[in-house]
This record gives C-alpha cells, sequence and structure tokens, in this order.
C-alpha cells in the first residue's frame, strides 16, 4: 500500500537528515522539482501571490485562492516512481479567528496538502522578510493552533506554527511565544526571520521538536548549507522561491535576446525542447491511461 504523503511528511521530519523542500508557485515546477529528485514539495506564498496577482506578499490573497493553488500542486507533486510527494503549504494567518483557521485546515487537507503553517502576524500579513509587520496576541495563536489541530481528520496532517515575533519584539520573545505554541500541539515550529548563527543554534537547543528552516533570498537569516542546519538541528528547510528566483534571470536573458536579434534560433539553445517540456509533464503517463482505456489509435496522442 502506498505511503500516505502526510505520512511521508511525518517520516521524513523525524528522519536525522535534514529535508530540503523547494517552494513552487504552480503545479508545473512541482513536476520539475519530483523530476530532480527531491522528497517533499512547499507552496510558496511569496510566489502563489506573485504567479496569481503579480503583486508582492502583503495579505492579498484569499483562502480560497491559495487552497486552489495548493491543491493543483499536490496533484502534481508525483515522483517518477509514482509515488505521491507530500506537500507543505504557507496558509498565512489561517485567514480570521479560530473558527476561520478549522475551515482554512480543513480545505487545505481535503486538497491534498500533507501540512500547512499558521503565522502570529496581524492581518493583513507581510512577507517575513519584510518590515511593518505586526503580531497577535500570543494567546490568540495559542486558540488558533489548538483550532488547527482539531480540525484535521488526519492526525498526520502537519501543523507548522509560525512566528514572526522576532521582527516585532525580539528574540526572547520570539522563543517564548513558540514554547507557547509547541504546548498548545504544534507539530513543526517555524521561527521566522533569526538574523544569525547563534540566535539559530540556541533556538534548536531549546525546542525538542521538529524545527523548519525558512532559508529566504532577502539575506536576513544566514545562508547555511544542508549539512550545517542539520548539525544545529534544523528537520527541514524550505526554499521558498529560489526557483522562480533562478528562471527570472535566464527568462529575461533569452527575451532581451530575442527582441534583439529578432531570430528564435538564437534563443532556442536557452530552452527546453518541445519533447522535454512534455515529458516532464507526464507524457507517458497519459499513453499508458489511453493505452488502458482503449483510445482508438487514430486519436492516441504523440509526437
Amino acid at each position: 500500500m502506498a505511503e500516505r504523503p502526510t505520512a511521508a511528511i511525518r517520516r521524513l521530519l523525524a528522519e536525522p537528515k535534514l529535508t530540503q523542500i523547494p517552494g513552487v508557485i504552480d503545479a508545473a515546477w512541482a513536476r520539475v522539482i519530483a523530476a530532480e529528485g527531491f522528497d517533499a514539495v512547499y507552496m510558496t506564498g511569496a510566489g502563489t501571490s506573485a504567479s496569481r496577482l503579480g503583486w508582492p506578499d502583503v495579505g492579498l490573497l484569499t483562502m480560497s485562492e491559495m487552497v486552489d493553488n495548493a491543491g493543483r500542486i499536490a496533484d502534481a507533486s508525483i515522483a517518477p516512481d509514482g509515488r505521491q510527494l507530500p506537500l507543505l503549504a504557507d496558509a498565512d494567518t489561517g485567514y480570521g479567528g479560530p473558527l476561520n483557521v478549522r475551515r482554512t485546515i480543513q480545505a487545505y487537507e481535503r486538497a491534498g496538502v500533507a501540512g500547512v503553517h499558521i503565522e502570529d502576524q496581524v492581518w493583513p500579513k507581510r512577507c517575513g522578510h519584510l518590515a511593518g509587520k505586526a503580531v497577535v496576541p500570543t494567546a490568540d495563536m495559542v486558540a488558533h493552533i489548538k483550532a488547527a489541530c482539531d480540525a484535521r481528520h488526519d492526525q498526520d496532517f502537519a501543523i507548522i506554527a509560525r512566528t514572526d515575533a522576532i521582527a516585532v519584539e525580539g528574540f526572547e520573545a520570539g522563543l517564548a511565544r513558540a514554547h507557547a505554541y509547541a504546548e498548545a500541539g504544534a507539530d513543526v515550529l517555524f521561527i521566522e526571520a533569526m538574523t544569525s548563527e547563534e540566535q539559530l543554534a540556541e533556538a534548536c537547543r531549546q525546542f525538542d521538536k521538529p524545527l523548519l528552516y525558512n532559508m529566504a533570498s532577502s539575506g536576513k537569516t544566514p545562508f547555511l548549507s544542508a549539512q550545517e542546519m542539520q548539525d544545529l538541528g534544523f528537520s527541514a528547510c524550505i526554499y521558498p522561491n529560489f526557483v522562480m528566483l533562478a528562471a527570472i534571470p535566464a527568462v529575461q536573458d533569452m527575451l532581451r535576446t530575442l527582441k534583439e536579434t529578432g531570430e528564435a534560433k538564437a534563443v532556442v539553445d536557452k530552452l527546453a525542447s518541445f519533447q522535454q517540456f512534455f515529458d516532464l509533464l507526464g507524457m507517458d503517463r497519459i499513453k499508458e491511461l489511453e493505452e488502458k482505456y482503449a483510445v482508438s489509435n487514430d486519436r492516441r496522442v504523440g509526437y
């Protein structure tokens, strides 16, 4: 029997080796991550805002928009051997009070997500590495975590508690909040925007629950290797927008060349081939299904 994605993320978080989890903005990039042999996928909120709205991550997306994107990514997160990879997803603040958080968790779970992180920011939230953040009272976030834990049907669905308090209230206050969230039942702790290796090490010393490292591109949190994070005691690392950020200069370079030369031949060596593109998206599986369901030969897909 195939391992459930929720059970898979629990197993990965319990392993001594750090799990690297690249972030994606949509289902197509999930195919790329899966094809490269990663064990899990992350849906970035900032990337979703960029891809859906073309705007920065400042709390403009609704719960239903985020869940819709997460469900599509979860469906596409298929390893080459057919395994359904677990998807962790950004769920912002849970989109309201405890009852809203309950509905949010249930919606993400129905969408096939293996776990989400919810944060203690005031709405409208901000990207965790931007200024202008504010946090709700600790007691409010504790209630949100309890509601989230109660709402899930699958007890392996991971509730990740994120605190953004360091930038607002200081490092010690952030740790105190993380302790409160752990006691409330959070499965994983996400202490956002730590700024030094000393802070990272102290956080790992204080908690025996899995800790999530956010390798944001802002540079506020140190750029550590997977081995360094593992040695400190982190269980997993998300790389929220590295995929999208890597694509931007490559696309800009191609477009500038195309505009300057007007020649498709001048950029073709910068592109994946037509067949590589469709194969990445699962052409072999489509062929298998058409064979299974006896689609007539003259209507079967091919190159």
